[in-house]
């Protein structure tokens, strides 16, 4: 049954989601192109074209120049993490945020450095390491190399009273991210600033970020073993 005229993107995505999801048009079949659909929903062609870039990204459709749209075979979801300002993530959990700047050091990169940050040996690097308290218990250890090259403002800056991530959001946007997350021991300094013992697995996150080829931070954030990360498919 066609359904009625629509010009919402979101309303086509979601039908055409369903069809999808229904197998009316099943793994691997070509859909309708983009002027079929737009006759169909009654709307303009640039908007089944956002619908369909959508879907796509999701992993639900194979888009190919001058061979069309396929429903995928084995769609896979794309997974979004929104790199998260700690202070703003403990007051969502209902806790008093306070924080506090261990140390900060410009220096020169050593070669443990150079290849935790991705420059080379010998250029200047900030080093820095902060707690992050909720309601007055270590919730993050942050362990953070800042390249200056890519963020010149940095060097500038004492961060005794704002953390660096929340800093960097707002003044050195990057272009691609990496994240790994893992469990394992914490190094003595990490279980002595979070409060635990050095046989305690932690979780810690970590995550490197760049402006195109140019790398701007990399970070090691270490949780005690109740943090819980959590993200929406």
């Amino acid at each position: 049954m066609k359904p009625p005229a629509r010009s919402s993107f979101r309303a086509i995505k979601d039908e055409i989601a369903r069809r999808i999801g229904e197998r009316v048009w099943k793994p691997g079949s070509l859909i309708p192109g983009e002027e079929a659909l737009a006759a169909e929903f009654g709307a303009a062609r640039a908007t089944v074209n956002r619908a369909l870039q959508e879907l796509a990204r999701a992993g639900l459709i194979e888009r190919k120049r001058k061979v069309g749209t396929r429903v995928a075979l084995h769609p896979v979801r794309e997974a979004r993490f929104a790199i998260p300002i700690v202070a703003q993530e403990i007051v969502a959990l209902g806790a008093a945020y306070e924080y506090r700047l261990l140390a900060r050091q410009a220096r020169e990169a050593s070669e443990a450095d150079a290849a935790r940050l991705g420059v080379a040996p010998g250029k200047i690097v900030l080093h820095l390491q902060c707690l992050h308290f909720a309601d007055g218990r270590p919730y993050q250890f942050e362990d953070r190399l800042i390249n200056p090259a890519a963020a010149p403002k940095a060097l500038e800056e004492g961060f005794e009273h704002q953390g660096p991530n929340e800093w960097l959001v707002a003044a050195a946007p990057f272009s691609r991210a990496e994240f790994t997350f893992l469990a394992a021991l914490p190094a003595e300094e990490e279980a002595r600033f979070l409060g635990v013992e050095t046989h305690e697995p932690v979780f810690i996150g970590e995550r490197r970020t760049w402006l195109l080829a140019s790398p701007i931070t990399a970070v090691r954030m270490v949780h005690p073993q109740s943090h819980r990360l959590t993200t929406v498919m």
